[in-house]
């Protein structure tokens, strides 16, 4: 298991370092499983959870050389979470259309999917993306 910390100031949140390897994303999936289990969250959106950091760290990994990324876990209500991934690229992330039989670039148009908001923040060391997802995204 991947050793988190727990942010103690603002909303509850944990924030987890990994190496930016396809390995992580096992790791990744692992703590939004075992931090939406301890909050409490339902099924459907601990597995939305999973998808979305699985989507965002593997873009981390393909298309950055971020040595390692942070993955933070927020709830901002009780049926609210905010996932972001950090890495030190620069360049900003956009949704893809797919060739039929591409074998990637869907990954930004799932998490668009499933989430109620996405986005990126810039910072001079990178940048943080992110997606909110919701109780009542969840259970449609």
């Amino acid at each position: 298991m991947t050793d988190a910390t727990r942010n103690v100031v603002g909303a509850p949140s944990y924030t987890a370092e990994l190496p930016c390897v396809r390995e992580s994303v096992r790791r990744a999936r692992d703590l939004v499983s075992s931090v939406l289990t301890t909050w409490g969250m339902d099924d459907a959106l601990t597995d939305c959870g999973q998808v979305i950091v699985t989507e965002l760290l593997a873009n981390t990994v393909e298309h950055t050389e971020t040595p390692l990324s942070k993955v933070t876990i927020e709830r901002r209500s009780n049926r609210s979470i905010r996932i972001g991934v950090s890495d030190q690229s620069h360049d900003v992330p956009h949704v893809k259309t797919a060739d039929a039989d591409s074998e990637s670039g869907r990954g930004l148009r799932l998490v668009a999917g499933i989430s109620s908001q996405w986005g990126y923040d810039t910072h001079r060391w990178g940048k943080v993306t992110w997606a909110v997802i919701e109780a009542s995204r969840t259970e449609l």
